[in-house]
């Protein structure tokens, strides 16, 4: 009986907690404390009777009874609904009401659960969490950091980690709840399209790190803003609202986006613009991004392009040199797409164009002077005013007529002089020139240049027939590959020279109608030809070397510098081998033109003409020996007398066949 009178003592010790909190206290507090002396009364009771019977043989029910009712002599258990009944008091609605609220304060909870507690205190370092437990928690302020607007009275959710601590306390848990439930509300954020709650916590690559729910997720940079974000450290340390866009669920990672929102709230302000927008229509906008190809617009909620060339009416290296970011301007609808997705917008458009403010005395003829502000190969274009611009073709550059580029002559930036060659202020075009302001070469040629005069001119250029060459600037000529050697045989021009080399020329013939020269170089000395003619004579032998050799013949250096040519049949050597490059051979002249310039050899003529002629001189020999023979047999004939004449026929014929077997 004493244990569960201690059991009910406990169980009834939380009313007066209750009780003493000023949530509980009503204008009807009487009854509560007519519960609370009762209650006492019953636990000083039971430590009586425990004192007075340690072997337990009273009945506890039957004690209390007394203890609350003494004047029921009843043997019954202790029956809470005849409490206050004897006094009158706890009756009908009171009664169920008190029963409640003594329920309630029967706490439930148990350890490494999630309960919902609301903020009763709050300092510098902790907050104070009741979860309706006996006691009170506390949570460590560093936990609610994502949440700066936290104040007292809101409700939290809180991990219970202990009910009692070494200490007693009562020890909770905020980033463990959040961590523990935290999956789950964002998979369902995002199934909801919520708008949650979340704190940058530090910027990353791409983007910055976003803690929702106690989860780290990813904010692209792309989504924090409809605008370029260009300083993303402000955003640190701040509590935003985002959606969940995305979400991997094999590697738990989340991907928000603040953009969204904005965009929800734009877009039915974008409706409204572009419902409106029309062509030469004039609008104020933001500059929101520059590139090098030109400056977007924010025309609230629609972006639009101005490209770089309608910012000015001159030269625009980059859209910085006429806008800043986030500059208002205001811009005029060039055009759009049908959609209205793409707007093209034009600022230099809101200005009047500088043609048309050109002076009207200005002339073809007239010098100007302008600034090189673009350079290609076929010329240059000079900015005489802001926004008239003429052209000088590069062959406009310079009286000489070897082909350039504009870049050999200006660079962009140099302030140059011209004269108009022509103007068209309907189509806004000009063209300039330079060498127009320099006196041409040519009209005076023949004074300077005779024919039959030396100079000396720069190589500019190579063809198969030539070579080009500058005497001056203005004036070219062309030396042609046969007036460049008297003896050697020249393939190509740069087997003799050079580009940008210096060549010594002769002027060979004008035409100043064709502005063109004949030049020549091997004219500057005598012709070798006149001195080869009396030494080179046809049959005549020189020792020469085979300096290239191929499937028509072979080609051989003679002395002199002279060369000479032979055909594969007299390359044959006395012994029969084949000629090969290198080998110094006898060869033989036997044919020269002095026109063409043509040695023809041989070297199998250099032999075989001694070798006959060293038959004949033996066939000779042999001739004479014969006949001194034969006149001595026909001695010897005369001589004989009587002799038989058979005999001496037959002797002769002998001596002919002899003589003919030696032959």
């Amino acid at each position: 009986m004493t244990e569960e009178v201690k059991d009910q003592v406990e169980q009834t010790e939380p009313t007066k907690e209750v009780a003493a909190q000023p949530e509980a206290k009503t204008e009807e507090a009487a009854p509560t404390e007519v519960v609370a002396e009762t209650v006492e009364e019953v636990k000083e009771e039971a430590v009586e009777v425990k004192a007075e019977e340690p072997k337990k043989t009273a009945k506890p029910k039957k004690e209390v009874k007394q203890i609350v009712d003494p004047t029921a002599d009843s043997d019954e258990d202790f029956d809470w609904d005849t409490l206050g009944e004897t006094k009158g008091v706890y009756t009908g609605e009171r009664r169920e009401e008190l029963e409640n609220l003594y329920n309630d304060t029967l706490s439930t909870i148990q350890d490494k659960e999630v309960v919902d507690g609301i903020v009763i205190s709050m300092n510098k370092r902790e907050v104070v969490v009741n979860i309706g437990y006996k006691s009170d928690g506390i949570v460590s302020l560093n936990e609610f950091r994502y949440n700066t607007e936290l104040t007292i009275g809101d409700t939290v959710e809180v991990y219970v980690e202990s009910l009692e601590d070494k200490k007693g306390q009562l020890t909770l848990s905020h980033k463990k709840a959040r961590a523990l439930r935290s999956w789950d509300r964002v998979n369902e954020a995002m199934e909801k399209d919520e708008v949650i709650k979340g704190y940058i916590k530090c910027r990353t690559k791409g983007g910055m790190i976003v803690d929702v729910f106690g989860i780290e997720a990813f904010l692209p940079g792309s989504q924090i803003d409809v605008k370029p974000i260009r300083d993303y450290d402000i955003y640190v340390g701040k509590n935003m609202e985002f959606k969940v866009v995305k979400i991997n669920q094999e590697f738990r990672n989340v991907v928000v986006s603040h953009k969204a929102l904005i965009e929800a709230e734009l877009e039915q302000q974008k409706k409204e613009i572009i419902s409106k927008l029309e062509k030469g229509q004039v609008l104020e906008g933001t500059v929101k991004n520059i590139t090098s190809y030109g400056v977007f617009i924010d025309l609230g909620g629609v972006d639009g392009l101005i490209h770089i060339t309608d910012l000015s009416w001159g030269r625009v290296s980059h859209p910085n040199e006429i806008v800043e970011l986030d500059q208002k301007i205001n811009v005029v609808i060039l055009d759009f797409d049908d959609d209205k997705k793409r707007i093209a917008l034009g600022l230099k458009q809101l200005t009047p164009h500088p043609w048309d403010n050109l002076d009207t005395e200005l002339k073809v003829g007239d010098n100007v002077k302008g600034k090189v502000v673009v350079l290609a190969d076929y010329g240059a274009f000079v900015e005489i005013a802001t926004g008239v611009e003429g052209l000088i073709h590069v062959s406009e550059m310079s009286w000489s007529q070897h082909l350039r580029s504009a870049q050999d002559f200006l660079s962009v930036g140099d302030e140059v002089e011209a004269q108009i060659l022509t103007l068209d202020r309907d189509e806004r075009k000009m063209s300039l020139g330079i060498r127009q302001l320099h006196t041409d070469p040519w009209e005076k040629i023949e004074d300077t240049y005779t024919t039959g005069s030396k100079h000396t001119a720069k190589v500019r250029n190579f063809t198969n027939f030539g070579v080009f060459v500058e005497i001056i600037e203005g004036v070219d000529g062309l030396i042609h590959i046969s007036d460049l050697s008297w003896t050697k045989k020249i393939k190509h021009p740069s087997e003799f020279t050079s580009i940008g080399a210096e060549i010594e020329v002769i002027v060979l013939d004008i035409d100043k109608d064709n502005r063109r020269l004949s030049l020549g170089h091997k004219q500057l000395e005598e012709n070798p030809g006149d001195v080869f003619e009396t030494i080179f004579l046809v049959d005549s032998v020189h020792e020469g070397t085979i300096v290239e050799q191929f499937d028509k013949g072979a080609v051989i250096a003679l002395p002199y510098g002279v060369e000479g040519f032979a055909t594969p049949r007299h390359l044959t050597k006395e012994d029969g081998t084949a000629v090969k490059v290198e080998d110094k051979l006898a060869f033989k002249v036997i044919e020269f033109s002095k026109s063409a310039k043509r040695f023809i050899l041989s070297h199998s003529r250099s032999w075989e003409d001694v070798k006959r002629a060293a038959d004949r001189d033996s066939k000779k020999t042999q001739g004479s020996k014969a006949n001194k023979a034969m006149k001595a047999v026909n001695d010897n004939i005369e001589k004989t007398t009587l002799g038989d004449i058979s005999d001496l026929a037959a002797l002769k014929s002998k001596m002919e066949k002899d003589e003919k077997g030696k032959k």
